[in-house]
């Protein structure tokens, strides 16, 4: 039987992880792996995480099975989280899943299920595994263009055009935020505009939104995606507690839909709750959980987004300070984009060699398209990490 499968082609990123840790330099530098650190270079459990999950050791006397969608205080928590009062609860239905790429996944099987031959339209380029899930369940996949090489902003001229390619029942995969790879996002006006566009072809909209609270504020980045469920008839959510809550390991995420009325609503709600069940039963409860004891208490909230905001301002800082640095390290203003952007990611705009010169020469990782890790920039290196760019380029 398994004489016939194939070595899959590793994953970049898994595989930078590896070349990392086999590096015996004491200086190396990973700004791979998607994470957040401190200026300690760890990645923290939250104040509220660590008070939340005290709780509930404290207070939960069974291990038993919570219901097919998972914990729903915790779903109806991120629904208002990411819409607010945008959509009519009654419209809205949502479930439990292991992590934001979980969430994916089932909005995917659900697109697949409903409408076999729909394109799903992704950014070119987009986070790796959005086309790796769909190519691996056989979905058709579209591509528009999103990032400009020379200006490393958007090329939104371009991507309107790509998408005039799309026709009725086809989906829009956008991200809410923070673009990943290229920290590069669409402003409110647009969005305006892909709506617009969506209406008019009879696209469906799907939101990827991993990073809410990481660059302009947890209501700052839902603005676009608002914009847009306040206008549309339907629109598909997938939503991560990874990066926001750092639960990273706890795999926490949600799935929502927003339905045209409330009987659509109940159907698309059942379904959910059908594919959760034949993928894995029951989604893991702890995180979730946790997740809910912080939304529903309101110091642990306010605590929560208080250390959240200094992870942002964080990251600000971070950028402008390396724009500072590539600046005087390259007596140019090319790099200055960079404190534009937001996130955790940023793309440098480098070639696959000038990359790997980084990390053979100057024991620098990030990925071969150039993306790095904002929050794994050494505070007190800046200037050294600017200089080993000056030295490629």
């Amino acid at each position: 039987m398994f004489e016939t499968l194939k070595q899959p082609a590793p994953d970049k990123i898994i595989e930078l992880i590896s070349l990392f840790a086999a590096d015996e330099r004491a200086d190396k530098l990973d700004l791979g792996v998607g994470v957040y650190k401190d200026e300690n270079g760890k990645t923290p459990v939250m104040r509220a995480v660590k008070e939340a999950e005290k709780r509930l050791l404290e207070s939960q006397e069974s291990k038993s099975y919570i219901g097919l969608l998972g914990d729903l205080s915790y779903v109806d928590a991120i629904r208002d989280l990411v819409l607010g009062d945008t959509v009519e609860a009654g419209r809205v239905c949502g479930a439990q899943q292991p992590g934001g790429t979980g969430a994916i996944r089932q909005i995917f099987e659900l697109i697949k299920s409903a409408n076999a031959g729909a394109t799903v339209w992704i950014s070119n380029p987009s986070w790796p595994n959005h086309e790796a899930i769909l190519k691996y369940l056989g979905m058709n996949v579209g591509k528009y263009r999103y990032f400009d090489e020379a200006t490393c902003g958007v090329d939104f001229a371009g991507m309107k055009a790509d998408l005039e390619g799309a026709v009725e029942g086809d989906v829009l995969l956008l991200h809410g935020c923070c673009h990943n790879p290229t920290g590069a996002n669409i402003t409110e006006a647009e969005w305006a505009e892909v709506t617009d566009l969506a209406l008019a072809k009879g696209l469906v909209p799907m939101v990827d939104i991993a990073y809410q609270g990481f660059g302009d504020g947890l209501e700052g980045d839902t603005k676009g995606l608002r914009i847009m469920a306040a206008r549309v008839p339907e629109m598909l959510i997938a939503a991560s507690c990874s990066k926001n809550f750092g639960l990273y390991r706890d795999r926490v995420g949600a799935s929502l839909i927003i339905s045209r009325d409330e009987k659509e609503n109940a159907v698309n709600k059942a379904n959910l709750a059908g594919l959760n069940r034949v993928n894995f039963s029951f989604p893991p409860d702890h995180g979730a959980k946790v997740v809910s004891i912080i939304m529903n208490d309101d110091a642990l909230r306010a605590d929560w987004k208080a250390e959240l905001e200094d992870m942002r301002l964080s990251m600000l800082d971070l950028r402008q300070g390396l724009a500072d640095a590539l600046r005087r390290a390259t007596n140019s203003d090319r790099f200055d984009f960079i404190a534009e952007h937001r996130g955790m990611f940023s793309r440098l705009g480098l070639t696959p060699e000038q990359v790997m010169q980084l990390r053979t020469d100057h024991g620098v990782y990030m990925v071969g398209d150039s993306r790095i890790n904002i929050a794994g920039l050494p505070r007190e290196g800046l200037d050294n990490f600017a200089k080993a760019i000056a030295a490629v380029i």
